[in-house]
């Protein structure tokens, strides 16, 4: 894998050309993150942006195996992101904005993974539909509807309307 830091003195000369890959089991990666199914490749520039602040602009692609929303199969989805992010030092005056990424005091590296972990959180999708046609799961029996009826009585009355039934003579 190719290291996703930078030296700032090197930044400080010459912008840095990023092309690197991010490793599902990076410990960046916290416990619940949808976490990409193979290395996640980042490209891109980082340059400096003016005393102690960073500019990279590149590109962030990976896959991610995520379980359709209606009937639970596996699905892999492609994800792709344009990026634009600054890192600044701690003391910097934008260094409260959200949008930023604070360098720890006295830095010797812009390290690019934790932006690129937030990245890929706000990119990957959080649901997924293995098809558009997806009949989805039995709500009664949890059957795959899309192998078939699954044989549950569909006539079943909703009971909520069972007063509504007894004032107008409609009960069973």
């Amino acid at each position: 894998m190719v290291m996703l830091s930078y030296n700032i003195r090197d930044l400080e000369h010459q912008a840095a050309m990023v092309d690197g890959w991010l490793s599902p089991e990076d410990p960046i990666w916290i416990e619940g993150d949808p976490r990409p199914e193979s290395p996640l490749h980042a490209t891109g520039r980082l340059s400096q942006a003016g005393p102690g602040r960073f500019y990279w602009s590149g590109r962030i692609e990976g896959t991610v195996n995520i379980a359709c929303r209606r009937c639970l199969t596996p699905v892999t989805t492609q994800v792709a992101d344009a990026v634009h992010l600054f890192f600044v030092e701690a003391d910097d005056d934008v260094a409260e904005d959200p949008d930023a990424f604070r360098l720890p005091p006295r830095a010797q590296v812009v390290d690019v993974r934790p932006a690129i972990r937030e990245q890929w959180l706000l990119s990957a999708p959080s649901f997924a539909v293995c098809r558009e046609e997806c009949k989805g799961l039995c709500p009664k029996c949890g059957a795959d509807l899309n192998a078939g009826p699954c044989g549950c009585s569909t006539q079943e009355p909703d009971h909520r309307w069972d007063a509504l039934r007894n004032v107008r003579g409609l009960s069973d």
